[in-house]
């Protein structure tokens, strides 16, 4: 199942609606969003810095993680990355295939 790093922060109007339902109302929309796909939640994080909030999310393709991306996006509340988290094995069999390549001007 393909797991997926996300990384947002919230806008103003997203901090305001987290500071009326709390930590732990934005976890349960968040499983049910997950869920609701066939995913789950590995880890849910709040942060202060760069980030406000990360996760890491197992979604059953990235279609499904695509949705939820563009949906959260469209809502204004939430600004997000997302970036595909690959295992070691994954690295491994991508460095044992054969891979044509020209660099350019080579």
């Amino acid at each position: 199942m393909p797991k997926f790093l996300i990384q947002a922060n919230y806008t103003p109007e997203g901090t305001k609606g987290l500071l009326e339902e709390g930590a732990s109302g934005r976890r349960a929309a968040v499983d049910q969003v997950v869920t609701g796909l066939g995913g789950t939640v590995e880890a849910m994080y709040f942060a202060f810095g760069e980030d406000d909030i990360i996760l890491i999310v197992d979604f059953p393709d990235t279609v499904s993680m695509a949705a939820v991306s563009l949906t959260v996006k469209a809502s204004g509340a939430l600004h997000t990355r997302a970036t595909p988290l690959i295992t070691l094995d994954e690295i491994d069999e991508a460095a044992r295939r054969q891979v044509a390549f020209r660099a350019p001007g080579a």
